[in-house]
């Protein structure tokens, strides 16, 4: 039954996205726009999520979701799969909203919060796995997790390109605490590995906390 629910997710996310790619005012009327949210349309929360930029945005993000999605449905379940993609995107947004919510014009589309999720939870119960950097270059999955996120640090602080990178560390820590409430025995059975992966959690809060971001 997995599959069903990856096939259509995949499904749609290019649906809308590709209404988006030809309409713009579909695009503009569904995209996270910090302002329009302020103003009461809470929906762009959600919706934002099956929106892309371009093609190339959709294809990396749904590649993605095609090879992490059976590795977390077939370790906790449909509904679990479920709840930490949509959570996860959700706490993408919403982290979003904490450190742009006073910049009304900021603007944003993608599934990569609820992607990451997906990903750092598969990461989080298997980080051991080995993930092949730009399908060659290996590295066990925790090391990638971690460095994910502090590249993503990187660009909250350094804001010089178009990527939202909040959105993905929101993301991660929605996939991350879900999977704990799920499977709490990763305490006991990987005590290292799940500090290790908050490390960048911990960190990011520290900097906020510090004004350093």
């Amino acid at each position: 039954m997995e599959n069903m629910f990856l096939y259509g997710l995949i499904a749609v996310n290019a649906i809308v996205s590709f209404k988006g790619f030809e309409d713009q005012f579909f695009f503009r009327k569904y995209q996270f726009h910090m302002g329009s949210i302020r103003a009461g349309e809470q929906y762009r929360v959600v919706t934002s999520g099956f929106l892309h930029a371009d093609i190339g945005h959709l294809a990396f993000n749904m590649i993605t979701l095609y090879f992490f999605a059976p590795i977390v449905s077939q370790s906790l379940g449909d509904f679990s799969f479920l709840l930490i993609y949509f959570a996860s995107l959700v706490c993408g947004s919403l982290l979003t909203m904490v450190f742009h919510g006073n910049e009304y014009s900021y603007s944003a589309v993608g599934a990569s919060g609820a992607v990451t999720g997906i990903l750092y939870s598969a990461i989080l119960m298997y980080p051991q796995m080995t993930i092949g950097i730009f399908g060659i270059i290996p590295m066990p999955a925790y090391i990638f997790g971690i460095g994910y996120l502090l590249y993503s640090i990187y660009g909250m602080r350094a804001k010089n390109d178009n990527i939202g990178h909040t959105a993905h560390f929101g993301g991660a820590i929605g996939g991350y605490v879900i999977t704990l409430l799920k499977v709490p025995t990763l305490f006991q059975d990987n005590l290292l590995m799940v500090i290790l992966l908050a490390v960048p959690i911990v960190l990011l809060f520290i900097l906020a906390k510090a004004g350093k971001l």
